[in-house]
């Protein structure tokens, strides 16, 4: 199993364990405990706790630093998909609309068919068009699609 995957499943555990659904974590005391550089933890922060993906992380960097990650809590699956179509923004890369259309599937927000008719109409195959255009048009398309199930 890769380090990233390792370190990304011990956050997810604390996360699990943690009643108020955040937790504090200390870049080096991680990177020590796993034998890595900061820098990987930096990666597997930004890469596998992203807003799209349904985290709020604040950093604080020094000697006193910290990383706070906390799950987005929602009241109601159609407030969920709001957040989710209001972070969107003007544009979007094909890796983080499949990121967000995965996450709102995972959190049971659409239907696997939904997730499957969003995907192929975003994907890179779907939208011949040279950049920015395409992230721009993508970014579109998922928005409306997803206002349309909510």
């Amino acid at each position: 199993m890769k380090l990233s995957n390792v370190i990304e499943d011990f956050i997810n555990d604390m996360l699990k364990q943690a009643e108020a659904g955040e937790i504090e974590l200390r870049r080096k005391e991680l990177a020590d405990r796993f034998s890595c550089v900061p820098s990987q933890i930096n990666y597997v922060i930004s890469t596998r706790f992203s807003p799209e993906k349904g985290y709020l992380v604040e950093s604080r960097r020094g000697g006193g630093g910290y990383i706070r990650i906390s799950r987005v809590a929602y009241d109601s699956s159609g407030a969920k998909l709001m957040h989710v179509i209001n972070s969107v923004g003007n544009s979007i890369g094909a890796g983080s609309a499949e990121a967000i259309v995965k996450n709102c599937y995972d959190y049971g927000l659409i239907s696997e068919r939904e997730a499957k008719i969003i995907m192929s109409v975003i994907s890179e195959k779907a939208l011949p068009l040279k950049q920015p255009e395409q992230d721009q048009v993508r970014a579109r398309i998922l928005k409306n699609a997803l206002v349309s199930v909510a």
